[in-house]
């Protein structure tokens, strides 16, 4: 499941309404690191890793060349966003994730796998949105499996909100999507409310708000282990449409 969660104290462009003050999307775990993980962070990481101090990015500079380019919230262990740049070396992808361990196996498993159309943010994806990627620069957001906060009293706390869609929808081109999915019915009700009316995105789907999961999102042990219990997974596709 996804780990990256939104906070609300970050600043946001002009574009997108500021959320309410001290509300955060995540929660901080502390876990143990193992070798891997912390030879990612300490010899991975000068390499692949970005910082929000680092600030706007010239993401052609950044990877040096012109290619697609797709940012995933929450790469939980990054095991999904590891199989896609594998198996999309066209494609340039760039990871956010503010849980340690999840960065450091991603940044070793990238390394031992040569992959070079990755780096990594360890910081807020709501500041990563607002301060170091550009307007119109990406073809695709990915959010899987984020933190439903089921509790009514928690539900100001997810992440999917109508600041956070209209900011994605700024930072992504034309015709760029925006791609979620969740195992929480109550979750896909909430995104689908929220992106129905958001302006400037168009819905992909044909038959009701969802469509089924398209190859190009690996499955995951996690949904895998769901669906053998009977658990649903929706997803949900949208594209900026101005």
């Amino acid at each position: 499941m996804s780990d990256e969660r939104l906070t609300d104290d970050a600043l946001m462009t002009d574009t997108a309404e500021r959320p309410r003050r001290g509300v955060k999307s995540y929660v901080l775990r502390a876990g143990r690191m193992t070798a891997a993980q912390n030879r990612g962070l300490e010899e991975v990481w000068p390499r692949l890793g970005l910082s929000v101090e680092d600030g706007l990015q010239d993401l052609d500079v950044l990877f040096g060349r012109r290619a697609p380019r797709v940012v995933e919230i929450g790469f939980g262990m990054g095991g999904s966003l590891i199989e896609q740049a594998e198996a999309h070396p066209d494609t340039d992808f760039i990871g956010i994730e503010v849980h340690a361990p999840g960065v450091g196996k991603l940044l070793d498993e990238a390394d031992k796998r040569g992959l070079t159309n990755l780096r990594v943010y360890r910081d807020d994806a709501l500041a990563v949105l607002t301060h170091c990627l550009p307007e119109a620069s990406l073809d695709g957001l990915q959010l899987f499996f984020p933190d439903p906060w089921p509790k009514k009293k928690h539900h100001k706390r997810r992440i999917v909100q109508p600041a956070f869609v209209e900011l994605v929808r700024t930072r992504l081109k034309p015709g760029g999507q925006l791609h979620m999915a969740t195992d929480w019915q109550a979750y896909a009700e909430h995104m689908a409310e929220i992106m129905a009316d958001a302006p400037g995105y168009r819905n992909t789907a044909t038959d009701g708000p969802y469509v089924a999961r398209p190859e190009f999102r690996p499955l995951t042990k996690f949904e895998r282990r769901g669906a053998q219990l009977g658990h649903g997974v929706w997803d949900l596709i949208f594209v900026r449409a101005d």
